[in-house]
């Protein structure tokens, strides 16, 4: 059965625990961003959004979900990316492995987590990260990640054009002058909807083209 459309001034009733879907903002041309948390390798998604029975019903509220993120590595990491505002965290090998859950993107991204600089990524995660808005990059040298320590910023110029473009690109770690070199291995399309600030905003801009 067909149903027609229904007034588009129709209100939504939620319940209190019941929030609208955050949307990430359109990627930057530069970012300046402080390093909020540097993890080893296999870090899973229960590490970064922790399940069970006082946090799964919260799975419709990301402001109150949110406050879970990272909670059993730091339980003081929401309350700090608050006060950061937008932040970056680094990695070792296989970041984002287990399971699939896209709480464990969409929740970081709601307390400004922008990107992640990691040596690998956990594939179904990456995907995950790009469709929320949050740039995945990886080393060029693994040995780099010695370099990282929490609390450094990372300066990102040109991104525009830097996750266009197929080869890597230099970021510098707070004032020093020996760069540290990444690659995105991007898609066009993956690409593109980083620049919209993932795939729910890039499929609107779509939609309104």
């Amino acid at each position: 059965m067909i149903l027609p459309p229904g007034d588009v001034d129709t209100p939504i009733l939620r319940g209190p625990n019941i929030q609208p879907l955050p949307l990430a903002p359109a990627l930057y041309n530069m970012l300046d961003l402080p390093i909020i948390l540097k993890l080893e390798d296999n870090v899973t998604t229960a590490d970064i959004m922790p399940a069970g029975s006082k946090i799964l019903p919260l799975r419709s509220n990301i402001p109150a979900i949110s406050e879970y993120v990272f909670h059993k590595v730091d339980a003081q990491f929401a309350s700090k990316a608050k006060v950061l505002k937008q932040s970056i965290i680094v990695a070792g090998h296989n970041y984002g492995q287990g399971s699939s859950r896209e709480h464990a993107a969409l929740a970081p991204m709601y307390l400004g987590l922008r990107v992640v600089l990691v040596q690998s990524f956990a594939r179904i995660h990456r995907a995950n990260l790009i469709n929320f808005g949050i740039l995945p990059l990886t080393f060029l040298n693994d040995a780099d990640l010695t370099r990282l320590q929490s609390g450094d910023t990372l300066h990102l110029v040109d991104l525009h054009q830097a996750i266009q473009t197929p080869a890597p690109f230099a970021i510098t770690l707070n004032n020093d002058s020996d760069p540290i070199w990444v690659k995105h291995d991007l898609t066009e399309r993956q690409a593109k909807i980083l620049l919209a600030g993932g795939l729910l905003n890039a499929t609107k801009a779509l939609a309104k083209a």
